[in-house]
């Protein structure tokens, strides 16, 4: 294989390309990015960065040294707009076009919108100009915030912009917030921090429509679907992801809430794997930062290889700060998994706890206990790792 081209610049998309030198690539390697920036970290923009004590500079995911020795051609700002699996081709904006012996798709996700042109105040955050755009706007002076989304970004954001001085509410389409992933017991004490720290949460409703006026067309409220009027001078929209698939679009890979890849992140075409937010591997999507960096060494051994050699199965782990607590999550829980408090207390917003099913461990779960989390987390690890032969 002469050359690798990557398509996406960020964490999965750094992280495989590291990979494939590191494992003897020494072919033209060009990495696309359609943001203009040089690789970043994602998870502050919510938090540090958000609220003034990250600069831009601190998020940098490589420095200039370790840009040089990966010895890549980066086209940064462009778009990938197709792709000619015959050709091995992808198209890119401006009608240029890069053809290339295997292709890494690490296109990540886009944030999920309202319908509607937003009026001014209204953000989404998913990049670091989102989050400058966000930021300029919370500097302006104390706001009345609205966050409509109560998942991890949603709560991660109303925490920042409450901590910064700001009137925050929440609002969630779900009765409560985060039971997909932590079940209703856990998501109900990791939801009563908004309460803790005077940010008001409003469940069991949507949103309408936003409400704006003046000269600059400025946000001025959220309706609900049940009549209520929040009052908002910024507004930040955080419903949720989709996988960045469009480009793909008629290629003929198999598209279904990203691409759908084997464990090792191989498509059905073996020059092509997938890696991070927009890979579906092995039936399923996951959106942290662990597994965009784990699934990338996997990913290239493959695509050097020419087929599946390796298979991803760590056990899935993501982390969360919000309001000066650290919630911390690892396993693979079931919705009837119960969970059981083994150290700490719910009331202190300290604690350990256990899903456990059949008698046997499926997940841990954490706030503010990272030292005994981590050695449940490598204990359930050992105990769910696939024996071999």
């Amino acid at each position: 294989m002469k050359s690798v081209a990557v398509i996406g610049a960020s964490l999965a998309g750094l992280y495989t390309a590291r990979a494939l030198r590191a494992q003897g690539f020494d072919g033209r390697l060009v990495i696309v990015g359609d943001e203009r920036h040089r690789p970043y970290d994602r998870p502050p923009l919510s938090k540090d960065f958000l609220t003034g004590t990250t600069g831009q500079d601190q998020l940098a995911l490589a420095d200039a040294e370790e840009i040089a020795e990966l010895d890549a051609e980066w086209l940064l700002g462009t778009r990938a707009t197709g792709l000619d699996t015959g050709g091995r081709t992808v198209l890119l904006d401006g009608g240029r076009s890069l053809t290339t012996d295997g292709l890494v798709i690490a296109t990540g996700a886009t944030p999920r919108r309202l319908p509607g042109t937003p009026p001014t105040g209204a953000h989404t955050l998913r990049t670091l100009d989102d989050a400058q755009a966000l930021r300029a706007d919370l500097a302006r002076g104390p706001a009345r915030v609205v966050v409509i989304g109560g998942g991890f970004i949603g709560a991660e954001v109303a925490s920042s912009c409450a901590g910064l001085g700001h009137d925050v509410t929440v609002v969630e389409a779900a009765p409560l917030p985060l039971v997909p992933q932590l079940g209703d017991a856990m998501a109900r004490i990791c939801s009563a921090l908004h309460a803790d720290h005077g940010v008001a949460l409003i469940t069991g409703t949507g949103v309408a429509r936003l409400h704006s006026g003046g000269g600059e067309n400025r946000v001025t409220g959220v309706e609900l679907t049940d009549g209520r009027l929040l009052p908002a001078d910024v507004v930040v929209i955080g419903i949720g992801v989709r996988p960045h698939t469009a480009w793909l679009e008629g290629s003929g890979l198999p598209l279904d809430d990203g691409v759908r890849c084997d464990a090792g992140g191989v498509t059905p075409l073996p020059q092509i794997v997938a890696v991070g937010d927009v890979a579906r591997v092995d039936g399923s999507r996951t959106e942290h930062w662990t597994s965009a960096t784990e699934q990338a060494a996997v990913a290239a051994q493959n695509l050097l290889a020419g087929s599946t050699v390796a298979r991803h199965r760590s056990l899935p782990y993501f982390w969360s700060d919000q309001y000066g607590v650290r919630i911390q999550f690892a396993g693979r829980r079931l919705p009837t998994d119960t969970p059981r408090i083994v150290e700490g207390s719910p009331d202190d917003r300290s604690f350990l706890a256990c899903y456990e099913r059949d008698g046997h461990t499926t997940a841990v779960l954490a706030l503010n206990r990272p030292r005994p989390f981590m050695r449940l987390r490598r204990e359930l690890a050992r105990a769910t790792q696939p024996a071999t032969t």
